[in-house]
């Protein structure tokens, strides 16, 4: 059952469909973070201090940039793509030893044409 499960697990296309979703996830995140700390600011900004809000913690809430927020979220996504790419590599270097494994080692022949292949070197002697 273990192996029926990795045959299946190790398909290209579970592996791929694993691999959007998180590269997705992790894509999403940096929009969210680009539309809430970076755009949103800049749009709104001008439009708080046209409406001269004096008020401290208005300014703050909508007005400040956070280019950090921004980078982290970049980062994040920089390095869970890194990772996904190691064990893709580590996935398929396995997968090619497995098979270049089951490639060196042919089958041995049938013990009926093992006999007949002992006869043939006999009556050559």
């Amino acid at each position: 059952m273990f192996k029926e499960f990795k045959a299946f697990a190790m398909r290209g296309n579970v592996v791929d469909l694993a691999v959007g979703v998180i590269i997705g996830a992790a894509f999403s995140k940096i929009v969210s973070s680009l539309i809430e700390d970076v755009i949103t600011p800049l749009v709104l900004k001008p439009a708080l201090e046209a409406a001269n809000l004096t008020k401290l913690d208005e300014l703050t809430l909508f007005g400040t940039v956070k280019y950090g927020v921004f980078l982290s979220a970049t980062l994040n996504f920089i390095i869970v793509a890194f990772v996904l790419f190691l064990i893709i590599k580590a996935m398929n270097a396995a997968q090619k030893k497995d098979e270049a494994a089951a490639k060196a080692a042919p089958p041995p022949p049938p013990a009926d044409i093992q006999l007949l292949t002992e006869i043939r070197d006999l009556l050559k002697k």
